[in-house]
């Protein structure tokens, strides 16, 4: 018996499900498996959502009380919009602000697929920072002028309808905000794509402490470069995720990750 905690189950899944909805939870499965292994998780309390296809606003969160290594495609708990579980066999529960974060995202933003929330410590650094994201580095020109903010409030579990809002005018049209003194929350049409914007986002937050930390004085690109480079940015032609997205993948695959299950 565990108390205090919960027990991981193991159960399946695959063919249970559409083909549709079991691709997406690998995918989604992957990026849990891959943002630990980049260090990335503050233990059991961070998550990432994706939709479920084919539904009426259902989407997956982690189940509450494993950590990412531990997350599945098959233990990825289905809510709908309101945050009633649809899968009453799976014995997990979400975490409650995951849900209201997520759902503000998922319902104001309907180009959005799949939306990330953690808390690295160069993440809240530059949450922290009255300037914010400085256009500093290659990484941190794709977000100029395309990033929003979002002031600390407590715990995202008062007043969830109120939260939801606030959280949905933050984000705005953006795919990526700073939630002051917490943390970052970034959105994308698929998980790979949200998986490389996050990760360059985090690239640029690292970017920006080092310079920082020099002491010396900025150099900043002009506006207009900065500008050119978020268009040339937004006008890739295809998601990065689509081409980025399998590569990573096969790095789980090889070392036998067994997020697939």
């Amino acid at each position: 018996m565990i108390e205090h905690g919960v027990e991981i189950r193991n159960f399946s899944l695959k063919g249970k499900v559409s083909p549709e909805e079991w691709a997406v939870r690998c995918d989604l499965a992957a990026c849990y498996r891959l943002m630990h292994l980049q260090g990335m998780t503050d233990r059991i309390n961070t998550h990432i959502s994706a939709r479920v296809p084919g539904s009426n606003g259902d989407f997956l969160l982690n189940p509450v009380g494993l950590l990412f290594d531990e997350v599945t495609a098959s233990n990825l708990v289905r809510i709908d919009r309101a945050g009633r579980k649809q899968d009453p066999d799976n014995p997990y529960d979400v975490n409650p602000a995951g849900f209201v974060i997520h759902s503000a995202v998922l319902r104001s933003r309907g180009d959005v697929q799949c939306v990330i929330h953690h808390h690295t410590p160069a993440g809240v650094a530059i949450s922290a920072l009255a300037e914010g994201l400085l256009p500093v580095s290659q990484h941190s020109l794709q977000f100029y002028n395309r990033v929003g903010y979002y002031n600390y409030d407590g715990f995202a579990t008062q007043s969830p309808d109120e939260e939801c809002a606030k959280i949905a005018r933050g984000l705005g049209n953006h795919k990526a905000m700073f939630l002051r003194n917490h943390g970052v929350v970034v959105a994308g049409r698929s998980v790979g794509e949200t998986f490389t914007t996050m990760d360059d986002l985090e690239q640029a937050c690292r970017s920006q402490l080092l310079v920082l930390g020099t002491g010396r004085p900025l150099h900043l690109p002009p506006p207009d470069v900065c500008e050119k480079t978020a268009q040339q940015f937004a006008n890739f032609g295809r998601p990065r995720g689509e081409t980025e997205w399998p590569a990573i993948r096969r790095l789980l695959d090889r070392q036998g990750v067994p997020y697939a299950i």
